[in-house]
């Protein structure tokens, strides 16, 4: 799979699993995405969640997109909470995806979290072979 390949599928998906590291467990959530061009994740969240706790405890963390049609993505990354000029790059992407985010970014708890690739698989089933591949990223 190519970064143009990846990158495609991605910009199709709208929703992804979460999956961050708790005090006592792992927790998953569902959250809406936007991608841009360096393959980054971004998604707001509250920072009275469970997530946003996680993710600034421990900023490994984990997503699945992509579950119909046999297709998904496995992404492996690291989160930060983007600031200053970065924050409003990640904010344009992430509106162009989701315009109900402007509404969003009025509250007074809204945070938004960009999430950098490490890793990533590629499965596709509904080919025979089936389609499975990996990227490592810097």
């Amino acid at each position: 799979m190519t970064r143009a390949e990846l990158h495609a599928f991605l910009r199709k998906r709208r929703l992804a699993v979460v999956s961050t590291i708790g005090a006592a467990s792992p927790q998953a959530a569902v959250v809406g995405i936007a991608v841009t061009d360096a393959l980054e994740i971004i998604f707001d969240t509250l920072t009275t969640s469970r997530k946003y706790a996680n993710l600034r405890a421990n900023p490994r963390v984990a997503l699945v997109i992509g579950w119909d049609a046999e297709q998904t993505e496995q992404y492996e990354g690291i989160a930060d909470l983007p600031a200053g000029a970065d924050l409003d790059a990640c904010k344009q992407t992430y509106f162009a995806s989701w315009p109900d985010g402007r509404e969003r970014e009025q509250w007074p708890d809204i945070a938004y979290v960009r999430i950098r690739p490490r890793w990533v698989r590629y499965s596709d089933f509904a080919v025979t072979p089936p389609r499975i591949e990996e990227m490592r990223m810097a």
